[in-house]
């Protein structure tokens, strides 16, 4: 069974640091896109980043030059390091992967239970 599993969340004062993880075990037989994606209070989920097989990214426009997005394809493994942290920052981010498990068809998308990142001003 695969699983997506985040760490590395937590509070911290603004204009700090946090790099989260995410990593992916289980049969897998190949990892196409992987992304970070958060939800706020009260707010619906929405992308942050995303990174393909060949490393190219892509980043919503809040945080762009704060937070950067990379990958260790031999660990399975997505990383997400976020700098100058703003209070609106605040969510619970997830994890999500394109991911093709071994027996099936094709890739499916994968999703964490989420890891939650709190600002303080």
């Amino acid at each position: 069974q695969v699983q997506l599993v985040e760490s590395g969340g937590g509070l911290v004062q603004a204009g700090g640091s946090l790099r989260l993880s995410c990593a992916a075990s289980g049969s897998i037989f190949n990892i196409n896109d992987m992304g970070w994606y958060r939800q706020a209070p009260g707010k619906q989920r929405e992308l942050v980043a995303t990174i393909t097989s060949g490393s190219s990214t892509n980043y919503t426009d809040s945080v762009k030059g704060r937070f950067t997005i990379s990958r260790d394809n031999a660990k399975n493994t997505v990383y997400l390091q976020m700098s100058s942290l703003k209070p609106e920052d605040t969510a619970v981010y997830y994890c999500n992967a394109a991911l093709w498990a071994v027996g099936y068809r094709g890739p499916m998308s994968y999703w964490g239970k989420g890891t939650l990142v709190t600002v303080s001003s």
